[in-house]
């Protein structure tokens, strides 16, 4: 079996952060959101991986490499824009077409990984498996209608009530796919449905079966997605404390401290992760903070938040729900308001 690994969407709901980087990119709970997806595509015992990119092509390529840090052996697919799922699968036929694969979309967080999903795929064989999970508001999804594991009907973002289980980015196919997507034609919104493509191989009588996942599950489309999900991996992450922390900083909860990090005079209030090269100086982080690698954070409280690499925050009391992209300096703020940043790349913001 071969993975498809979806990392070309410009991921227009969380600009500014994505006008500088991928969307796949974004770290959360110490690194890169699609490196959770490779990790699951090796822990399943897949090693050869297709990555469909678009614009930024060359930052995925960069990141990731030729996969072997997972034992992985990957291949880049361009894509020439970002005309929805089915055309991805499309665009990579010549890498899955022949044998089963699976496809990952790369901005998906799915905690309890993919193995069980593809040990059942391989054990019952259908034309494909779709992975679903019950969600509070169906008409934002794409939903499918059952009759017990047997998909009947699927609908992207149905405009009234038909089912409460969603779609979750990550599908098993054999390469009968490729002759559903072959019949597409754009929908209403400019995209080939891969829901449409699935249709298709219902209406035609192929086998096509649902699992539902156990765990949880992220598409981190929005700032608040990737908060939650930050929140979500921090937790489920192992406390390490290879930093230097002095004796004047207390921690209560899971903390995992990096190599190279130094903390003084704090309060680390668990989940948080304090990435590579950090300084944390009288302040309180967390609980739910992730610090990537090179942050300082002298004199600030922040809660709820992720801080990408190179950040700055100083003398700022109630950084709370943020998001801050690369190199970001953030400072000048006291009293008891709480303050939600999503800043870009390069930034420089003072709060009074």
């Amino acid at each position: 079996m071969r993975a498809l690994v979806l990392s070309g969407g410009e991921g227009s709901r969380l600009r500014p952060l994505t006008h500088t980087q991928a969307k796949q990119l974004i770290p959360i709970a110490g690194q890169p959101i699609l490196f959770y997806a490779l990790e699951a595509i090796r822990d399943a015992g897949i090693a050869d991986v297709g990555i469909v990119v678009g614009s930024t092509g060359e930052e995925v390529r960069a990141a990731v490499g030729d996969g072997s840090r997972w034992g992985l052996a990957v291949t880049y697919i361009a894509q020439d824009a970002p005309r929805g799922l089915a055309h991805a699968v499309m665009t990579a036929a010549d890498f899955v077409r022949g044998e089963p694969f699976l496809m990952y979309l790369g901005d998906n967080v799915l905690l309890e990984g993919v193995e069980r999903f593809v040990r059942e795929f391989e054990r019952t064989r259908p034309d494909a498996q779709i992975l679903l999970t019950r969600v509070a508001e169906p008409e934002h999804f794409g939903v499918a209608v059952l009759d017990g594991e047997r998909v009947v009907r699927l609908v992207e973002k149905p405009v009234s009530f038909l089912s409460d289980v969603a779609l979750v980015g990550v599908y098993l196919f054999d390469d009968s796919i490729l002759e559903a997507c072959a019949t597409l034609e754009p929908s209403a919104r400019g995209e080939y449905e891969i829901t449409e493509a699935i249709q298709y191989l219902i209406d035609h009588g192929r086998s096509v079966r649902a699992e539902l996942v156990s765990g949880y599950w992220k598409d981190t489309g929005r700032p608040e997605d990737l908060l939650e999900a930050n929140r979500m991996l921090l937790a489920a992450r192992e406390p390490t404390m290879a930093g230097d922390v002095d004796a004047g900083t207390s921690i209560e909860g899971p903390v995992a401290i990096a190599p190279g990090a130094r903390v003084r005079a704090s309060r680390l209030l668990g989940p948080v992760a304090i990435g590579p090269g950090c300084l944390v100086e009288g302040s309180v982080i967390g609980p739910d903070v992730s610090l990537e690698d090179g942050c300082t954070v002298v004199g600030s409280t922040i809660r709820d938040s992720i801080l990408m690499a190179g950040c700055t925050v100083t003398d700022v009391d109630g950084l709370e729900g943020s998001i801050l992209g690369r190199n970001v300096d953030v400072r000048h703020s006291r009293g008891d308001r709480a303050h939600r940043l999503v800043v870009g790349d390069q930034s420089r913001v003072e709060v009074d």
